[in-house]
C-alpha cells in the first residue's frame, strides 16, 4: 500500500503541476506573449479561454483512456497519460511567441493544450482506482487522499517554480517574458521521467485483474455501458463536484492574474501567499477525506455546497480590501471549500461505478464536472469583471454552490459498499453494506 500511495500521489502531483504552469503562465504572461495585438484585458479573456479549452478536451480523455483503463489495465493507461502530459508541457515551453511565428503560435498552443486536457482527463480516475481498489472498505477514504493530495502539492510546485523563477530573473524583467515563463514547462521533463519510474513498479490492482479473470459481459464498450446502465449517477455526480472546480480555478488560475493586474500586488506576493494557500488546501483534503469514512463521503460533500453559497459572495469584498493578508485569506477561503468536497471525491466516484467501467465512469463524472465548472469559471471571470466589476463573480460562484448542492442531495451514500458487489442498475440498490474498520 505504500508503494500505491506513492505512485498515485507522485503522478497526480505531476500531472496537475504540468495542467497549473499553464494556469499560472495563461495569468502572468500569456496575453503578452501570444496574444499581445488584443491589449490587456481582450488579451486576458483570450488567454483564459486557452485554458479553458482542456476542460473541454477532459472529457474525450476520459473516455479514451477510460476504455483502456477498463479494458487493458489501470497501470498500462496511467503510464501513458503521463507520457501524453509530460510531452505536451515541454513543447508548451519550446514553443515560440506570436511575435516570432504569428498566428501559428496560438493555434500550437491550442493543440498542445488539447493534449493536456486529454492527459488529465484519463490520468484522475486511473489514479484514484489504483488506490481505492487496493484500499480496504472502511478505509477507502484515507487511501483515496493520497491522488487527492496531487492537485495541492502540485499548485505550491507551480507557485514555487515560477516563484524562484521570478526571484531568478527579476520582477519587471523583459527576461522573465522572453524565457523565465518556458523553465518550469521544460523542467517537467525530469519530473515525468521520476513518476514513470515509480509507476512501473506497481502492479495491476487485484479488484480489475479478478474482473478480468471473470471476463466481461458481451455487449457495450465501457462507455456505452456507463451511460446505458448509470446515467443518473454519471449526471449526479459530475453536477455535485461542478462547484469545487470552479471556485478552485478561479483561486489558482483566476486570482493569480487578479491579484497583480487588478489589486496592484507584486507577482513575488502573489506566488508567495499561493505557497501558504496550498499548505492549508492540502490539509482541508485530508482532514475531509478521513472524516468521510467516519460520517459519510454525501455530508461532507454537501456541507462544502452549502458553505460554497455565501462564501462565493463575501470573497471578492474580502479581496478588494487590497492587502496580502486579505488576498491570502480569500485564496485559503476558495480553496477549503474546494478542498472539503474533493477529499472524499477520490473515494466516492470510485464506488459509484461497477468494475467493469469504474476507470470510465469515475473518469468521465469527473470530467464532466470539470467542464461545467472549472473551463467555464476563470473565463467568465474575466469577463464578468470588465463589465460588472468583481461582485459578479461572487455571485457566479455562488450559483454553482447553489447547482452543487442540489444535486449532492441526489448522491448515495457509498461509504459501507463493497465495491465488487456493486451491480450494473442502480448502484443504490446494488451494494450489500460491508462492517466498516475503525
Amino acid at each position: 500500500m505504500r508503494r500505491v500511495a506513492i505512485a498515485s500521489c507522485t503522478g497526480t502531483t505531476i500531472e496537475f503541476y504540468d495542467f497549473f504552469i499553464y494556469g499560472t503562465a495563461a495569468a502572468l504572461v500569456f496575453p503578452k506573449v501570444f496574444f499581445p495585438a488584443l491589449g490587456t484585458a481582450a488579451g486576458t479573456v483570450a488567454s483564459f479561454a486557452t485554458f479553458a479549452v482542456a476542460f473541454v478536451a477532459r472529457p474525450l480523455g476520459a473516455a479514451i483512456f477510460g476504455h483502456f483503463g477498463d479494458r487493458i489495465g489501470r497501470k498500462k493507461t496511467l503510464v501513458s497519460t503521463l507520457l501524453l502530459m509530460g510531452i505536451s508541457t515541454v513543447l508548451i515551453g519550446l514553443l515560440p511567441g506570436a511575435g516570432t511565428i504569428g498566428v501559428a503560435a496560438p493555434l500550437a498552443l491550442i493543440a498542445l493544450r488539447i493534449a493536456q486536457g486529454l492527459a488529465v482527463g484519463g490520468e484522475w480516475a486511473g489514479a484514484t482506482l489504483l488506490a481505492t481498489e487496493y484500499a480496504p472498505t472502511g478505509k477507502r477514504g484515507l487511501y483515496a487522499v493520497f491522488p487527492q493530495l496531487g492537485p495541492s502539492l502540485a499548485f505550491a510546485l507551480s507557485n514555487g517554480t515560477f516563484l524562484a523563477v521570478n526571484l531568478f530573473v527579476g520582477e519587471t524583467s523583459q527576461a522573465f517574458l522572453d524565457y523565465g515563463w518556458r523553465i518550469p514547462f521544460i523542467a517537467s521533463a525530469l519530473l515525468v521521467l521520476i513518476g514513470l519510474y515509480v509507476r512501473l513498479k506497481v502492479e495491476e490492482t487485484p479488484m480489475f485483474a479478478r474482473q478480468a479473470t471473470r471476463g466481461r459481459r458481451a455487449g457495450a464498450g465501457p462507455l456505452l455501458g456507463v451511460f446505458k446502465s448509470q446515467p443518473r449517477e454519471l449526471l449526479v455526480a459530475a453536477g455535485s463536484l461542478a462547484m469545487m472546480f470552479a471556485f478552485f480555478y478561479i483561486g489558482t488560475a483566476y486570482l493569480t492574474s487578479y491579484g497583480t493586474a487588478t489589486l496592484g500586488l507584486s507577482r513575488t506576493s502573489v506566488l508567495s501567499l499561493g505557497l501558504i494557500a496550498a499548505a492549508v488546501f492540502c490539509a482541508a483534503i485530508i482532514l475531509s477525506a478521513i472524516y468521510s469514512d467516519r460520517i459519510g463521503r454525501r455530508k461532507m460533500v454537501l456541507a462544502s455546497c452549502l458553505v460554497a453559497i455565501p462564501g462565493g459572495l463575501v470573497l471578492f469584498p474580502l479581496l478588494d480590501t487590497g492587502s496580502p493578508l486579505a488576498f491570502l485569506a480569500g485564496l485559503a477561503v476558495a480553496l477549503v471549500i474546494m478542498g472539503v468536497s474533493y477529499g472524499p471525491a477520490g473515494a466516492l466516484l470510485p464506488e459509484m461505478f461497477h468494475t467493469e467501467y469504474r476507470y470510465t465512469g469515475a473518469g468521465m463524472a469527473y470530467a464532466i464536472a470539470g467542464v461545467i465548472g472549472g473551463g467555464t469559471a476563470p473565463m467568465l471571470a474575466a469577463e464578468l469583471t470588465s463589465r460588472y466589476g468583481s461582485t459578479a463573480v461572487g455571485w457566479m460562484l455562488a450559483g454553482f454552490g447553489l447547482l452543487s448542492f442540489a444535486c449532492a442531495l441526489a448522491l448515495p451514500e457509498t461509504r459501507h459498499r463493497d465495491m465488487e458487489e456493486i451491480g450494473t442498475g442502480d448502484v443504490s440498490r446494488a451494494s450489500r453494506p460491508v462492517a466498516e474498520t475503525a
